[in-house]
């Protein structure tokens, strides 16, 4: 069966990799633009793409909002996530807050992946060490190279930045 390519193989590959690069330049512009307003560093544990670990990052974007990235390795390939979260509030009568947001969700690896993720979660900060820990889930559909919907859980380990 013949495969219907608008590139030569050469040229697809070579644009593949172009794209790559931006998306990795891109998401290490991004991390260093928004070092200077981190509010928690630690470790995000679940599966993505066989990776298991990730550093995880919450950055504060106003008062109500921030964005939760991640740099996910542990298998094949490296995975970078930034997510928006517009919604971050307590939930009432505990000592939990839930966030819910979305955002681009980039896999650099032999099978590119380029698509967007969801996310919906809750965290508990302890008011005795920095430490916050929370749990999410988080659905992902990938538009390039193939289309595919991913959806998985994980538990995040952070440390409150003073």
């Amino acid at each position: 069966m013949a495969q219907f390519s608008l590139f030569g193989d050469q040229t697809f590959k070579t644009f593949m990799k172009t794209i790559k690069l931006f998306a990795l330049v891109l998401g290490l512009a991004l991390w260093t633009n928004l070092e200077s307003k981190a509010q928690e560093i630690g470790l995000r544990f679940g599966d993505f793409y066989g990776n298991n670990v990730a550093i995880d990052g919450i950055f504060a974007t106003g008062e109500f909002s921030r964005i939760h990235a991640d740099v996910s390795f542990g298998g094949n390939g490296l995975g970078i996530d930034a997510l928006w979260n517009p919604i971050y509030e307590d939930i009432p009568d505990t000592d939990l807050q839930w966030y819910a947001g979305f955002g681009p969700s980039v896999y650099l690896a032999d099978n590119f992946r380029l698509g967007a993720a969801g996310e919906v979660g809750a965290e508990y900060a302890f008011s005795e060490v920095p430490i916050t820990i929370g749990l999410d889930f988080r659905p992902y559909l990938f538009l390039v190279e193939v289309t595919e919907f991913r959806a998985g859980f994980g538990l995040n380990v952070r440390w409150r930045l003073p």
